[in-house]
């Protein structure tokens, strides 16, 4: 079993940042890959990024590829999501999400066995 723990999210105006943190707990979750995932409501949850158990290798949703930076702590069970020059249409709760697929990073909502209880990022323009 993993458990996830998101913090981070808040309001921020457009252009603004914010930095979403995802605490993993389990004895094998640095084995995970993890993802960042969010959901309009309304709408179906959506990739955002991912990034594979040793860190090496990261993948990115093409709206987000540029503003978006995941990284991961494996000493501590972290994965981080910086983001930088939000817009509205960021606005949306993110979810954490972790993968025994650990050595690729993966897209699919049905491939993420874990999830977190998600953080609410509100983007005002």
């Amino acid at each position: 079993q993993v458990q996830l723990v998101e913090s981070g999210g808040g309001l921020v105006q457009t252009g603004g940042s914010l930095r979403l943190s995802c605490a993993a707990s389990g004895r094998t979750s640095s084995s995970y890959s993890m993802g960042w995932f969010r959901q309009i409501s309304g709408k179906e949850r959506e990739f955002v990024a991912g990034i594979e158990r040793s860190g090496g290798r990261t993948d990115y949703a093409n709206d987000v590829k540029g503003r978006f930076t995941i990284s991961r702590d494996n000493t501590k069970n972290t994965v981080d999501l910086q983001m930088n020059s939000l817009n509205p249409e960021d606005t949306a709760v993110y979810y954490c999400a972790a993968t025994p697929y650990g050595g690729v990073v993966v897209r699919g909502v049905w491939q993420y066995h874990y999830w977190g209880q998600g953080t609410r990022v509100t983007v005002s323009s």
